[in-house]
């Protein structure tokens, strides 16, 4: 018995779901991060008493009436949404909420990648979810004179990988996607 598409079958199916999630470009939620909350399903006097915008505070959390302090960083909005949900089923309070959580993309809470060298307007860029570093560099200004794109390095969650800028112009089909916090160095 041959096992391998078997097994080709089952690998398929275990990445699958990660393969959604990553396509639901969702980012995960983090502090001083602002959501907007909804919820119907309750008596409408109570709506506009949790139907609001929250920060997310320091410690990761979200305060809202009578549950309490909700853990929301490192969540997708998505999750959040069914955990306010079931926290107030399972506490008795309301018997079928139903809650919304969507995130303000406002230049306060944005998500940026940073151009740390190498190009005309080095800083942080507002990040997109489809932003690749090709992008990154466009939006900052293109390269000095002096750059040097074929020994660019790009730092994501501490670790670097050089990249070569002249290549992927080259062939824009080998553009990287940035993600959040991504950090840019074009060498000069």
């Amino acid at each position: 018995m041959n096992l391998r598409p078997i097994l080709l079958s089952l690998a398929a199916m275990l990445l699958l779901p990660a393969a959604l999630l990553a396509q639901s470009g969702e980012l995960p939620l983090k502090a001083n991060d602002r959501v907007s909350i909804s919820i119907g399903g309750i008596p409408d006097s109570e709506v506009a008493q949790i139907s609001k915008v929250y920060t997310i505070s320091d410690n990761g959390s979200v305060n809202l009436l009578y549950i309490g302090e909700v853990r929301a960083a490192g969540m997708k909005p998505s999750t959040l949404q069914r955990t306010i949900e079931q926290t107030y089923i399972a506490r008795e309070i309301y018997t079928r909420p139903t809650v919304t959580v969507s995130t303000d993309d406002s230049a306060a809470t944005a998500r940026m990648v940073y151009v740390i060298s190498g190009c005309a307007k080095n800083g942080p860029i507002p990040w997109n979810s489809g932003m690749t570093i090709l992008k990154a560099v466009g939006a900052a200004g293109g390269f000095t004179p002096f750059a040097k794109p074929s020994k660019t390095k790009l730092l994501r969650n501490g670790v670097t990988t050089e990249v070569n800028l002249k290549d992927i112009s080259a062939n824009p089909a080998r553009d990287i996607k940035l993600e959040p916090e991504d950090q840019i160095i074009v060498p000069e």
